[in-house]
């Protein structure tokens, strides 16, 4: 506790799920938070870091637009006056299943948010920060390997694993750091229609099968890797992005030939 105490964050895509533990989580450490999404759930991620006794503001705007992120820096600079972290995270699916059938304007729109936003977000965010400086983005292990989630989702991912490289090759010299995290099944408003449908078809055990752990994990468990590679404790991790996915995409595909 106190890892972020006098730092300001900003958190995109904090309207629940990751962004909302993320923000929850570094407001408990001290930060001060700036919660952004499109969604007007980021007022009340707001009200639930203050109700804590923490410090937050909300901004309800498209976090994948210049004026959207503009407006997101201007309040950040204006309520706190700096900005110490920044953790791109929203995103969308595009929808769950892959289709090769998929309309250029759906695998734009996909790409506009999961990619350029967080660059829209970084560019933005850089004349602000100095030395210490930390930035974090939501990759996924569907941008690792292929089998994780739909084509235009994974490739936007892909896309975030490669700007998280090359950024912080970019910083050399700068002292700020650009770091990722890639999810693996992770419960959140996003993913709920999966776990909802397992749910009521009485196969609840099966969500998570692939991974080691056999669960699927929580939005708070990967807020706490956000938070860490944010964190002085992460000093010297640089352009990396951590597999936060029980040991998914760390194997080949294989049918278990043992019981528990």
């Amino acid at each position: 506790m106190g890892q972020f105490t006098g730092k300001t964050a900003i958190i995109t895509g904090a309207a629940g799920g990751i962004g909302r533990a993320t923000a929850l989580l570094m407001a408990r450490g001290g930060a001060s938070v700036v919660v952004a999404d499109v969604q007007a759930g980021a007022e009340e991620t707001a009200a639930m870091v203050r109700d804590a006794g923490g410090r937050a503001e909300a901004v309800v705007t498209d976090c994948a637009t210049d004026a959207g992120v503009q407006g997101i820096v201007a309040r950040a600079l204006e309520v706190f006056g700096a900005i110490d972290i920044l953790h791109a995270n929203a995103g969308i699916t595009g929808g769950l299943m892959p289709k090769l059938d998929t309309a250029s304007a759906d695998f734009m729109e996909v790409m506009r948010i999961n990619l350029l936003g967080p660059w829209i977000a970084i560019r933005e965010c850089l004349p602000h920060m100095g030395q210490g400086g930390a930035i974090v983005c939501t990759a996924s292990v569907a941008g690792l390997r292929a089998g994780a989630g739909p084509i235009p989702y994974s490739a936007s991912k892909a896309g975030v694993v490669s700007l998280v490289q090359t950024t912080a090759m970019a910083l050399t010299g700068r002292g700020i750091r650009v770091n990722g995290v890639a999810p693996g099944l992770i419960e959140t408003p996003m993913t709920a229609p999966l776990f909802d449908d397992a749910r009521a078809r009485g196969r609840e055990d099966r969500i998570g099968q692939l991974n080691p752990l056999r669960r699927g994990g929580q939005a708070e468990e990967i807020a706490e890797a956000v938070a860490f590679l944010a964190s002085d404790a992460a000093s010297y991790v640089n352009g990396q992005v951590l597999a936060v996915d029980g040991a998914l995409s760390a194997q080949l595909p294989f049918t278990p030939k043992w019981s528990l």
